[in-house]
């Protein structure tokens, strides 16, 4: 039975010409004769469509146009005429004749068969729309490990690139694998194969399949040296040369950096300048932690990677982002919405804890450890990461990477600001010693480097006002294990006993949703629920539901108390993100703007904690309940004291307790000096009775607060343990502001609502802030915001004079923000006046010197080491508030009581 040949765009005549012997196809369909073999041809087509490029390549470079398919039609594109079916061997299709049928012609065919014609073009439209969908995956991608001979690259990044083979190679897609470092390429080529001789296949995968996909894998990888731009414009040229040989068309690259980020810009500048793939195809680029110290030097680093690639080119990487059971926090969230929406707030959770614990020390880290610590090296990173997805804002499509990394920028911007008492530290008891072996330190040498940290935060929105986000990360831990718990409030009270209480039924067992990350009892990634909270639904594909082990207990309940998880087939984490970065999922990576947001957020607490004594810990199993710790009042302390000293060379550094607090007279005044944490404690103690004491005489409490860093403390103790101030009843006013808005990170009364006023339950009415805002304008003075105060404190404090007002002092001599050689408010009928500071920003508001002498108690806070000098001057200095405002502070009949503590009185 003979057959035909559809060419070109239907219409086109069948043409038979060839160039130097060799048959040429533009687009050529072999279709059987009659209206069975077209219906037969039309089945294939639908079924098959298209042959894949690679081997109509494969046939090219053989130099025909013939195409072997296991069914038929065959379709060849990208070339350039028809032929006859003889230059075809199309098989497995018994109806089909055999090699050398005849041509007929196609418009013959056409008017002979018009219906059947119809739906055969009906259905090559379809198949040529499908192809050109098909064509935008497929292509060659060059894949470059720079540091492919290092520890990370044997350990996780060629098993991962071997994966990511195993799961592509089949798709379409054809791959070369380059391993570059700076070693000679002898060298290199020996460190690279023995690191490919531990690749792996799935335990699913048969044992023949696996070595034959692990011997393509293999041909396909190679060493290379890349130390020079010289040697960058080679690789360039070598990855051209082996896809024009090859008839390929290039899809991508992507250059994988495992190596310091030191080493970043000169690998960057050759890349950019001498090894991007042509226009049309797309570069990624891997970046490996850290990212930066700190702040300022993240910002460096990101500035000058972005002079080389746009930021959709680059993929920082955090590896914990691709655990499995990190991966599925928030398909867990978009899957679990229902039952989620009204339980994931500050109404319903009490606590989030993520915890990072490892058995093993930093020994032969120490370099790296003694400049980054664990703070750096996993808490602003790993778990940072992990707290954004817990509470970020659900997208309405999890999806969408943009909405996903615009979602985690709003949690970021959310973090409520870390105090130094926000974080506890410790340090195992031999790190010191490691340091100095490694790094050649002498024997006198203390690290003050910290191992293990607890940090407390909290988040400033509506949905997580209030709950503690507890992160805690070391090293020379009793376990091993990673999880994130979310434990909900229990209101419940059940009469029965509780051995009556059934776990999926009782409302009075926890509550908790657990993402077991591994190791630990389990072993393997879960994730637990609760049996009395709900039933979850997981992706059955991927995810399967496991009973408990008798016997084995997790967070204080049996494993039978849980609906249990865990994942169908266990995956590395790099394996995962090297799939996300292959197919362009940035979801799963750092930005430039979150990593800087990250930074924002802990920079100031690494900065607080820079010269902070780490608590000792023998390590393992032996810290007993050394590192138990305790959050109250918005800071952790640990919960037992340390009573021995593990490092006797230092000595025994006195505690607060040790003292008592003692009694003098500063300036012809009482003077009240102890350590700073007895000192904040009497000052606490005796704001609060001073209080008590006007309430019961003037039914209020008119009490006058100074800004700035010394009152935190204060502030932080007086919401923490004083439960009978009567806050009620209580006014509060600032002595001085800074003219800023009063949302401003700088603005005095933002401090006092940070760590004051959303903890106490004042009337919103008795609040009274500075107007330094008005009108849209900043302290102008045709605005008379200083007038409108100073009649506000008229009109509401009995003889504009205060219960009590709290000052400082600064090393200049100023108190409120009353300066030297600045005459406002130091003398005059003005109550409150605009002022000059010496510092930014510079126009200030404050109560004038009169008015605070009018107070009935003035207490004038001065802390730390560097009040020393201006303490001791004044100490010898008269009234003379143009030099020194403080000296002119003296109430007219009141009481003025000085607190220092043994640093600013003593040095």
């Amino acid at each position: 039975m003979p057959s035909f040949c559809l060419c070109g765009g239907w219409e086109e005549p069948l043409k038979e010409e060839q160039s130097n012997g060799t048959p040429r196809v533009k687009m050529g369909i072999l279709i059987q004769e009659g209206p069975k073999g077209i219906l037969l041809s039309l089945l294939g087509l639908l079924s098959d469509a298209f042959l894949t490029d690679g081997l109509i390549r494969q046939q090219r470079k053989q130099g025909r146009s013939k195409v072997l398919s296991g069914r038929l039609p065959c379709l060849v594109t990208n070339v350039q005429h028809c032929v006859r079916s003889s230059d075809f061997s199309c098989t497995d299709l018994a109806a089909f004749p055999s090699p050398g049928a005849e041509l007929l012609p196609v418009e013959k065919e056409r008017l002979r068969y018009p219906k059947i014609w119809k739906m055969l073009v009906a259905a090559m439209c379809l198949a040529l729309l499908g192809c050109l969908q098909a064509q935008e995956f497929k292509g060659h991608v060059s894949i470059i490990l720079l540091g492919a001979t290092g520890d990370l690259a044997k350990k996780y990044l060629w098993q991962g690139l071997f994966q990511l083979y195993l799961d592509e190679a089949g798709k379409g897609h054809s791959f070369s694998f380059h391993g570059a470092a700076l070693t000679a390429p002898q060298q290199g080529q020996k460190l690279m194969d023995k690191a490919l001789e531990s690749l792996s296949c799935p335990e699913d995968l048969a044992p023949s399949h696996c070595a034959e996909v692990k011997g393509q894998f293999l041909q396909l990888s190679q060493y290379r040296q890349l130390k020079t731009a010289e040697d960058y414009q080679t690789l360039n040229k070598d990855i051209e040369t082996q896809v024009q040989q090859d008839g390929l068309w290039e899809a991508g690259r992507i250059f994988y950096f495992s190596v310091p980020p030191f080493a970043y810009a000169d690998i960057a500048r050759n890349i950019n300048s001498s090894c991007r793939p042509h226009p049309g195809a797309w570069l990624r680029v891997v970046l490996e932690k850290p990212f930066g110290h700190d702040h300022l030097s993240a910002q460096q680093l990101a500035s000058e990677l972005g002079s080389f690639f746009q930021e959709e080119e680059m993929y920082r990487v955090d590896h914990y982002l691709g655990k499995q059971a990190v991966a599925q926090i928030l398909p867990f969230r978009d899957q679990n919405r229902k039952a989620l929406d009204g339980l994931w707030d500050r109404h319903h959770v009490e606590r989030v804890e993520i915890v990072l614990k490892e058995t093993v020390d930093a020994e032969g880290r120490a370099s790296f450890y003694e400049e980054y610590g664990v703070i750096r090296d996993t808490l602003q990173n790993h778990l940072t990461e992990i707290l954004t997805l817990v509470a970020m804002e659900l997208p309405h499509n999890i999806s969408s990477s943009a909405a996903v990394l615009q979602h985690k920028l709003q949690a970021f911007q959310a973090l409520r600001g870390l105090q130094k008492n926000s974080a506890i530290l410790g340090q195992y008891q031999a790190y010191s010693g490691q340091v100095r072996q490694e790094l050649q330190k002498p024997d006198s040498y203390q690290s003050l480097t910290p191992t293990f940290a607890g940090v407390l935060v909290y988040i400033d929105n509506l949905r997580w006002e209030g709950v503690p986000f507890i992160l805690m990360s070391g090293k020379a831990l009793d376990e091993r294990v990673g999880y994130v718990r979310i434990l909900f409030k229990n209101r419940a009270y059940c009469t029965q006993s509780e051995r009556r209480w059934a776990p999926e039924q009782s409302r009075c067992l926890p509550q908790q949703i657990v993402f077991y990350i591994g190791h630990g009892e389990l072993g393997h990634p879960t994730i637990l629920v609760s049996q009395n909270l709900f039933k979850p639904h997981l992706p059955t594909q991927s995810w399967k539901e496991v009973h408990g082990e008798p016997g084995l207990r997790l967070f204080g309940r049996p494993l039978s108390d849980y609906y249990a998880y865990r994942p169908v087939r266990e995956q590395d984490a790099y394996s995962t993100l090297l799939s996300h970065i292959f197919h362009g999922r940035k979801e799963s990576f750092i930005t430039t703007e979150n990593l800087l947001a990250s930074w924002v957020f802990w920079t100031p607490l690494l900065d607080s904690l820079a010269l902070e004594v780490p608590r000792l810990y023998p390590g393992g199993a032996e810290n007993g309940h050394l590192l138990d710790f305790e959050y109250s009042g918005g800071q952790l302390s640990f919960s037992q004291q340390q009573l021995e000293v593990l490092m006797p060379e230092l000595g025994s550094v006195p505690k607060p307790s040790d003292f008592q607090v003692l009694g003098a007279q500063y300036r012809q005044s009482p003077l009240v000096t102890a350590w700073p944490e007895e000192l904040i404690s009497r000052l606490a103690s005796d704001i609060e009775a001073t209080a008590v004491q006007s309430v019961r005489l003037f039914g209020k409490f008119h009490l006058a607060l100074s800004g700035g860093s010394s009152p935190i403390a204060l502030f932080q103790q007086l919401t923490m343990g004083h439960f009978s101030f009567p806050w009620a009843h209580t006014h509060l006013w600032l002595v001085d502001e800074r003219c800023v808005p009063l949302s401003d990170p700088e603005s005095n009364f933002q401090g006092l609502q940070t760590h004051l006023l959303q903890h106490v339950r004042v009337p919103y009415y008795n609040i009274h802030p500075m107007p330094v805002h008005l009108h849209q304008r900043l302290c102008a003075e045709e605005d008379q915001g200083a007038q409108s105060y100073a009649r506000e404190i008229s009109a509401l404090v009995a003889n504009s004079s205060f219960d009590l007002v709290l000052l400082g002092m600064g090393t200049d001599g100023h108190t409120a923000s009353l300066f030297p050689q600045s005459p406002a408010g130091l003398d005059g009928d003005q109550l409150v006046v605009l002022t000059e500071s010496p510092f930014r920003p510079h126009q200030r508001m404050s109560l004038s010197l009169p008015l605070i002498n009018r107070a009935k108690k003035v207490a004038v806070l001065v802390m730390g080491r560097a009040k020393r000098e201006i303490t001791m001057l004044v100490s010898r200095v008269g009234h003379e508030p143009t030099k020194w405002p403080i000296s002119g502070v003296l109430p007219l009949s009141g009481q003025l009581v000085w607190y220092m503590d043994y640093e600013a009185f003593l040095g």
